[in-house]
């Protein structure tokens, strides 16, 4: 089940309510590939509370001066250093209940 967190059903204009970042610097970061909002069968943009997080995340480093390429470039080495612990947390536990991927 996915948590509340994760679930994108925000619109872009509740989430520049809720950001105070106009609805284009919104989108700018989204062409920067910094956020990935859902899209509705209609095209809108729909957001979760944990993008709303990184949009403020992304807001404070821009004020304080850094650019868009080096956020980009640590949520990558975030992300990858999660993708690796979970990798290792599983192949801990296959190895402990002597469990196989399929």
């Amino acid at each position: 089940m996915t948590s509340y967190r994760e679930k994108k059903v925000i619109t872009i204009g509740v989430v520049h309510e809720l950001t105070g970042l106009s609805e284009r610097k919104i989108r700018y970061y989204e062409e920067r590939g910094l956020i990935f909002p859902a899209r509705s069968k209609k095209g809108t943009r729909k957001y979760s509370f944990s993008d709303i997080e990184a949009l403020m995340n992304i807001a404070d480093q821009r004020e304080e001066g850094v650019q868009t390429d080096e956020i980009k470039r640590d949520m990558m080495k975030k992300k990858n250093s999660k993708q690796i612990r979970e990798e290792l947390r599983r192949g801990q536990l296959n190895a402990h209940f002597n469990m196989r991927k399929p």
